[in-house]
Parts: C-alpha cells; sequence; structure tokens
C-alpha cells in the first residue's frame, strides 16, 4: 500500500466517522430549538470539549504553529492571552450566562438574549447583532475553507479548489441535517484528535533533532531571540505593541457567538465548574502542542536541511517526514478536525441568527418543521458565500481569523459583560456600542496603522469604543425598571447555586 493510500484511509475513516456522528444527532433532533441549542442538555465534558474544539480553528494547528516558526517565542503571547481570556470567559461568564438566558424568557441565541436582557421593543437590537453575526461569521467561515483548501495542496499536491470543496461538503453533511447536537458531538472527537497530534509531532521531532539540548542549540543557530518572550534584549515600543496585540486575543472569547453559546447548552449553571477545569487542561495541552510545534519545527529544518516552503504548514511538513503514513493521515484528519469544529459551530450559529433574529423579526408564525428548514437552508447558504470569497484567498489563515476574532469581540464582548454584570446597560446603550466596536475593527484593519502610527491589533480599539460608548449612551438612557431588575437578582443567585421559587 503505498504512503498516500494510508493517508486516504485514515481520512475516509474520519469522513465516514464524522457523518455517521451527523445521522446519530439527526435522528435525536426533533424541532428548531433542539436544532440550535440541543435542548440546553450538553453534560460538563461534551461543552467544554465542544467549547474548545468549535474555539481552535484551523490557526491552531496551522496559524499559530506558523506564527511561531516564523517568529519565536513573541507570537506565544497569542496563546497566553487566549488561556487567561477562556479561563475568565468559564469562571464569569459561564454560569451566568447559562443562568440569565433561561431567565431571560428563555433566549437561544445571543441577540434574542440581548433583546430579553434589556426589553428592547424596538427590535432594533435584536435585528442589528443578527446582521453583525451573519457578517463576521461569513467572514469566519471563509477563512476555515481557507484552510481546507491550503490543506489539501500539500497533503496530496492536490487541487486547492478540490480541497475547500470537500471540507464544505462533508462538514455540511453532519451540520446541516445534525444541527446543534451534531456540532457539539463531533467537536469532542475532533478535539481529542487536535490534543493528540499536537503532543505526539513535538516528540517525535525532538527525538529526530537529537533531544532537548540539540533542539535549543538548533534553535539558537537560526536565531537566538526566537527563544525570547519579547523577541529579543532590546523591548521596544513596537514589540510592546505586538505583545499587547498578542496577548489581547484573549478580550475576544467574551464575545465569541459559537464558542459561547455552548455556555447557554448547558445543563445547568452548575455545569460551568467542572466543565472549566475540563476545558483549560484541554486548552493548555493543545496550545503547549502547537507552540511546541513551530519552536521545535525551526531546529528540525535547519538540522535535517529539508525546506519548509510555507510556515504554516509546520506540523503537516513535520508529520510527512517522521511519522508513518497511516499515522500522518490521522494528523492530517485531526488538522481537518480543527478546522471543521469550528466551521460547524460557525454555520449553526449564523443559522440561528438568521431564522431567531432576522426572519422570526419580520416574518410571520412559522411551524417549526418550517423554521427548521429555513434553518438548514441558511447554513447552506452561508457556506455557499464563504466558498465564494475562499476561492482566492488574499491573507494568511492566521490573518484572517484575526479578523473575524476581532469583531465579534469588539462587537458582543463588552455588551455580553456590561449585560451579565452591570444593572444600568441599556438597549440603546448595547446598540450603540455594538455598532460602535464592529465600525472601528473594519475603519481600524484598513487604516488604523496610518492613523494610529502603530500596528496595534484591531480588537484593542474596537472593544475600548464599544465600552465607553455603551456606558456613555446608557447613562443617558437609563429609566429604572422593577422587572428587568428582578430578573437580574434571579439570574445572579440561580448562577450562585440558589434555588428560586417562582413569584
Amino acid at each position: 500500500m503505498s504512503d498516500q493510500a494510508y493517508e486516504v484511509t485514515a481520512l475516509v475513516v474520519y469522513f465516514a466517522a464524522m457523518i455517521g456522528i451527523g445521522y446519530y444527532a439527526y435522528r435525536q433532533t426533533a424541532d428548531h430549538e433542539g436544532y440550535m441549542l440541543g435542548g440546553r442538555q450538553l453534560p460538563p465534558w461534551t461543552a467544554a470539549l465542544s467549547a474548545g474544539a468549535s474555539d481552535m480553528s484551523g490557526w491552531l494547528m496551522m496559524g499559530l504553529p506558523g506564527a511561531i516558526y516564523a517568529a519565536g517565542l513573541v507570537e506565544a503571547w497569542i496563546a497566553i492571552g487566549l488561556t487567561v481570556g477562556a479561563y475568565l470567559n468559564w469562571l464569569f461568564v459561564a454560569p451566568r450566562l447559562r443562568s440569565y438566558t433561561e431567565v431571560a424568557q428563555n433566549s437561544i441565541t445571543i441577540p434574542s438574549f440581548l433583546e430579553n436582557r434589556l426589553h428592547d421593543t424596538s427590535r432594533a437590537l435584536r435585528v442589528a447583532s443578527g446582521a453583525i453575526l451573519l457578517v463576521f461569521f461569513t467572514f469566519y467561515v471563509s477563512s476555515m475553507l481557507v484552510a481546507g483548501g491550503q490543506f489539501f495542496e500539500l497533503a496530496f499536491d492536490g487541487s486547492y479548489l478540490v480541497g475547500l470543496v470537500l471540507v464544505a461538503l462533508v462538514t455540511l453533511g453532519y451540520t446541516l441535517f445534525g444541527g446543534f447536537l451534531g456540532a457539539s458531538l463531533t467537536d469532542v472527537v475532533q478535539g481529542v484528535m487536535m490534543m493528540l497530534a499536537l503532543l505526539l509531532v513535538p516528540v517525535v521531532a525532538i527525538v529526530a533533532v537529537g533531544g532537548f539540548g540539540e533542539t535549543a542549540a538548533g534553535i539558537r543557530e537560526v536565531d537566538p531571540t526566537r527563544l525570547s518572550l519579547v523577541g529579543g534584549a532590546d523591548l521596544s515600543a513596537v514589540t510592546v505593541i505586538g505583545i499587547i496585540s498578542a496577548a489581547a486575543w484573549g478580550l475576544g472569547y467574551f464575545g465569541q457567538p459559537h464558542i459561547i453559546v455552548r455556555f447557554m447548552a448547558m445543563r445547568e449553571a452548575a455545569s460551568a465548574g467542572p466543565a472549566r477545569r475540563i476545558g483549560i487542561s484541554w486548552m493548555v495541552a493543545s496550545l503547549l502542542g502547537a507552540v511546541a510545534c513551530g519552536l521545535i519545527g525551526i531546529a528540525f529544518f535547519h538540522r535535517t536541511q529539508n525546506v519548509l516552503d510555507d510556515p504554516e504548514l509546520v506540523v503537516l511538513a513535520m508529520s510527512q517526514i517522521l511519522l508513518h503514513p497511516l499515522v500522518v493521515g490521522f494528523v492530517f484528519a485531526a488538522v481537518l478536525a480543527a478546522i471543521m469544529s469550528t466551521m460547524s459551530s460557525q454555520l449553526i450559529v449564523s443559522s440561528s441568527a438568521f431564522v431567531e433574529d432576522l426572519y422570526k423579526v419580520f416574518g410571520r408564525d412559522t411551524s417549526q418543521r418550517t423554521l427548521l428548514l429555513l434553518g438548514r437552508i441558511c447554513v447552506l447558504v452561508v457556506a455557499l458565500i464563504a466558498g465564494v470569497l475562499a476561492i482566492d484567498p488574499s491573507d494568511t489563515i492566521l490573518n484572517l481569523v484575526a479578523f473575524a476574532w476581532a469583531g465579534f469581540g469588539a462587537s458582543f464582548g463588552p455588551a455580553i459583560l456590561l449585560c451579565l454584570f452591570w444593572r444600568g446597560l441599556t438597549n440603546w446603550g448595547a446598540l450603540a456600542g455594538m455598532v460602535a466596536g464592529a465600525v472601528v475593527v473594519f475603519v481600524w484593519d484598513a487604516y488604523g496603522e496610518a492613523i494610529a502610527g502603530v500596528d496595534l491589533y484591531e480588537i484593542v480599539p474596537g472593544f475600548l469604543a464599544n465600552l465607553v460608548v455603551a456606558v456613555i449612551v446608557s447613562r443617558m438612557t437609563y429609566e429604572p425598571n422593577a422587572e428587568m431588575d428582578r430578573e437580574f437578582d434571579e439570574a445572579v443567585d440561580v448562577a450562585r447555586g440558589k434555588k428560586v421559587t417562582a413569584a
């Protein structure tokens, strides 16, 4: 059996398993709410691994190792910022969001939660947030398809477009019919595959180079500053801005709909504790593996004199050189798992944004069967538009993901935090802040360096603009509301494990 036959066999097994899980979820999904949120029945381990896998997209297996390979440990601040942000998200946001979304008229989407939490009768907040979701998720899904196409170019010396289409079709296969439950259950398998691959490849590479000492020496021969978290001895203003930008990725967690929707789907608020411990353990192991792959790759390709044309392919290239073809096939499957787990979650949240937050706002009362059909149609349409955008990619995977991550973090992050922890937020404050955050991300991405003179990650000014505008406008428009105060108190009590008696 040829090397490629082994690799294809592993991928076929992986694809078949994903489709099988999707079919199982399809049989368990009977209505629109089940399709969107899985009936709020996710156990802690499923919620944790699903949140992690849907978070760590193709950039974990390709973008982050590539950035470490190209620039060194200074890029590890992304991993540090993400770990801190994810921990705080699980600790503070998860239990209260789970309780508050149920208290606020059993909200099953982020836009509907914002509307119900703030008693917005204008519907403007829900429509605007639904539109923002669709726009940024289309870019995000497009970045996943770019990663899928690039993967097939290296793995099989194949066509970028064929890889793009294949990844889209298989992901659609289990997402279109399995819905939220299908995406969550496949995420669990995909998350385990990603972690194991990222731990296996660097261990084998270290052995091939000759051990830890030889690996460190090889990195120093290429560039001693690659082993520094500050990029060398001179901590310049440019370096400081770069570190702030990388660590600021952690701010994005509070506003990522495809991640925090897992909090809403947990069985109860108390599940957040065990889910946090499981999720953060998985995340630390996976991120350490990704950083190690990029760093060890520097020494490996230098010492072995192999050529690496694209830094973002360092994990794939090392696995092809070092591992048995069948194992290589499963490493490749893990890369696809990283891409597909995020893409499936994003498609489901896009679907919910369209059906729940746009169609139902303007449309008539519709049967559950029709809503289910509309949700599936939206999944297909978003995938098609994202596919068109991905046909001719103009940037790296990491940069494409960074833009969408900043868009969500700056648009929704402050709104979610203020909704959960500040009584004084108003619907007009939340709306003005979200629009300000989204606009600043777009403007800063295009003109930020020219305006400010520094290359600061757009999530920082976008997040701050949202926060400041939301607080100012809320102060100007706030009116006391006894019902909102009662719901706020009830959500806090439920999050803390207190039993609440219905009035």
